[in-house]
């Protein structure tokens, strides 16, 4: 080769894209690694909120890259990615997950950092008919044509059961270094794991994506059929991931947390809705959000008598801030049978 191919790839972090990486840096190839944040993988959130504070949460992709020796840029999509998950083109897969969509995405903006920086390709760490929405043949090719990669998308773990690509067609790599793997086993992928020396990956389980999460895509879903207009705020899409969530009328809704980790995460929002929380009795803190009245103040209110350490008494007082004050409510905790019929 006159010089050194380079080419980007999407590294999640994960067993399928790092073998990707180390079968190109195999054959000499020049890699280098680029993960998108989206707003919705958050899995330091989730540990977080587990218990598992004093537990160091590690990126993965910046692991993978360290452990491969690779550079590895994080780069910040969630604005553009809001809007198109508000508006996929491709639908949605069994849950609130744009996967068609959201691949087509990510790969028009690493094919934009091909160009700028000088690579010849881009590769993923993608498997034929491993994920049954965006996995597909079909949909692999829908998914290359629209990122606007045709014959420059490089697959290396399915490869060999592809259409040959530009950098197999003009020898840039050795097509018989790439693989034939499909299917929703890993066993072969663990059989590479470990005849490459890979030890340190994520044992698969979905992904980081919440829109994949059944309880969390019911709530996104909620929160879009009660808007118009479709436009979310990020600060809307993380709040879905904290508490319990009530719908207390198209307008209205209450998030309470579940423990003290989550209470305090919630009080970062309480200056901009009514918080309400026990006076008396340890509880759970209660924001509303949307326009109010007395009645869904009250409901409220009742809703953190529910959530109190008391919530057996007939009578709770419950303290409410809002952005005209501050109220008392000497309330009954709500029924479950009505609390039921609220929740998201």
């Amino acid at each position: 080769m006159a010089k050194k191919i380079k080419a980007i790839g999407l590294l999640s972090g994960g067993l399928d894209s790092t073998l990707a990486a180390r079968v190109l840096l195999n054959q000499g190839v020049d890699v280098k690694g680029v993960h998108f944040y989206t707003g919705f993988c958050i899995v330091g959130l989730k540990k977080v909120f587990a218990g598992q504070k004093d537990q160091p949460v590690r990126h993965e992709a910046l692991r993978a890259g360290r452990d491969l020796g690779v550079e590895v840029d994080i780069v910040d999509i969630s604005e553009d990615y809001l809007k198109m998950v508000t508006h996929p083109r491709h639908g949605y897969g069994s849950q609130m997950n744009p996967c068609i969509d959201c691949r087509i995405h990510m790969l028009r903006e690493a094919k934009r950092r091909m160009e700028l920086e000088g690579a010849s390709f881009v590769f993923t760490g993608e498997v034929l008919g491993q994920r049954p929405m965006s996995q597909r043949r079909d949909v692999m090719n829908t998914i290359e044509r629209e990122a606007g990669l045709r014959g420059y998308l490089l697959r290396p773990l399915s490869a060999k059961l592809l259409r040959p690509t530009i950098p197999e067609k003009e020898g840039w790599i050795d097509p018989d270094g790439l693989y034939d793997i499909q299917g929703r086993s890993r066993k072969r992928q663990i059989e590479l794991a470990q005849k490459f020396g890979l030890t340190d990956f994520p044992q698969p389980a979905g992904g980081c994506c919440f829109l994949t999460d059944e309880h969390y895509a019911a709530r996104f879903r909620d929160l879009l059929d009660h808007r118009e207009a479709k436009v979310l705020t990020q600060e809307e899409v993380y709040l879905l991931a904290v508490g319990r969530h009530f719908r207390l009328s198209p307008a209205a809704k209450v998030i309470v947390g579940r423990n003290e980790k989550e209470n305090l995460f919630l009080e970062r929002y309480q200056d901009n809705c009514w918080a309400f929380q026990t006076v008396e009795h340890p509880g759970g803190l209660v924001l509303l959000f949307g326009p109010v009245n007395d009645e869904l103040k009250k409901t409220a209110a009742s809703i953190a008598a529910r959530y109190s350490k008391d919530k057996d008494q007939s009578s709770i007082l419950v303290k409410g801030d809002g952005p005209e004050g501050s109220e008392r409510f000497n309330v009954r905790p709500l029924d479950d049978d009505k609390l039921d019929k609220m929740r998201i």
